[in-house]
């Protein structure tokens, strides 16, 4: 009987593979959601490997592979991306060109997670803003340009149908509301010629058919999946439709987010809170203001290119990380800049995408957060 057993559990991990995983992350923050800049993504690996076991780290090193070699894990996943503007030897003389070789002779994958998990709404800094424990949290700077808008034209008969489907795929949901559509009554007309299958009408006959307009917003990655949705869905074997870029603010992506504390605080106790919430030995930070903490926009990691939203947003406080000694004077006395440090920002995120993974994955694949501090900084106090 254990040996049954044993062997049930050999054939559920090598039929769950590496791209069964890329596929659960790309789902949550999808690629196409990353900066120009980023690298995120399958870095090394196929995504044919069987999964052994899953290693959850904040940036890779070669202590974090030799931990994934001991631990017998096959794929890191890390939030910041190893190979990042390019490699164009691989010999060794850099400590990612030595990180990349030692994954490879190993036959472990490496996958990045970077910016695309920043501009989700339930991404890295919606884990900061739950740590401080801000409430009615929003994105600070919606992305623009990143949605769509479907009008595709069906008989009556099907328009429930269709509706039914898009939805499931993604489209119509604005905010709380899913389903989110408009429909408006008309007139289609169609000539089939001899080598067409009408779903109505003959062949060389001027068909006139009442027909619905429908007209649906999706997020601009999830258009495959819509478009396939939708003809699936159709009766008609050539479907009219079109797709429109749209201008328009998409709420639930982009940088940054900020909400409120439920009760103000002082700026003294603010910065107590934030000492405490991320395990810090010190905060960088402007004068600070006479007036309490109400409103506060956070942005895990490099966060100073959203100085001026924040202000603008009517933040009392901005918690980042990097802020140079000249972006500083960009708070001009109207917000107190809290600079906490890159690592410290965004290490919770190891457990954000452990807490994502874990309701996805077999039981009997391992899946870890790595136990190496890689931050880089250290403080002399």
């Amino acid at each position: 009987m254990r040996y049954f057993s044993l062997l049930s559990q050999t054939m559920a991990m090598q039929t769950f593979t590496v791209g069964r995983v890329t596929q659960l992350l790309s789902a949550w923050a999808p690629l196409t959601l990353q900066e120009s800049y980023d690298n995120a993504g399958l870095l090394i690996g196929s995504p044919h490997q069987p999964l052994r076991g899953i290693l959850i780290c904040l940036d890779v090193t070669e202590e974090v592979v030799e931990e994934a070699i001991q631990q017998q894990c096959n794929l890191i996943v890390a939030h910041h991306p190893v190979i990042f503007s390019g490699l164009k030897k691989l010999n060794g003389h850099t400590w990612v060109e030595r990180v990349a070789i030692k994954a490879l002779k190993n036959d472990i994958a490496i996958y990045a997670i970077h910016t695309n998990l920043d501009n989700v709404l339930s991404g890295v800094n919606k884990r900061i803003a739950d740590k401080i424990g801000l409430k009615n949290v929003r994105i600070l700077s919606p992305r623009l340009n990143s949605l769509q808008k479907l009008v595709v034209f069906i008989p009556v008969s099907h328009t429930e149908i269709v509706r039914q489907a898009i939805a499931e795929a993604g489209a119509g949901q604005i905010g709380n509301y899913s389903y989110c559509t408009f429909t408006l009554r008309g007139e289609g007309t169609f000539k089939p010629n001899e080598k067409a299958n009408p779903f109505l009408g003959q062949a060389h006959q001027l068909e006139r058919v009442t027909e619905d307009r429908l007209e649906v917003i999706f997020p601009a990655h999830l258009q495959g999946s819509v478009i396939a949705a939708m003809r699936q869905a159709h009766p008609y074997e050539e479907v009219a439709f079109d797709v429109y870029p749209l201008a328009n603010e998409n709420p639930e992506v982009g940088a940054g987010m900020i909400g409120e504390l439920p009760t103000p605080l002082s700026m003294t106790d603010f910065l107590q809170l934030l000492k405490n919430a991320f395990h810090l030995s010190c905060i960088r930070h402007t004068r600070l203001l006479e007036k309490p903490v109400r409103r506060v926009a956070v942005c895990g990691g490099s966060g100073s290119f959203l100085i001026g939203q924040a202000i603008a947003a009517g933040a009392d406080c901005f918690v980042t990380a990097d802020v140079k000694y000249h972006q500083f004077f960009d708070a001009e006395g109207k917000i107190l800049l809290a600079d906490i440090g890159h690592y410290e920002s965004e290490i919770s995120t190891t457990e954000l995408i452990y807490q994502y993974l874990q309701p996805h994955l077999p039981a009997e694949i391992p899946l870890l957060i790595t136990k190496i501090c890689t931050n880089p900084v250290f403080y002399f106090l």
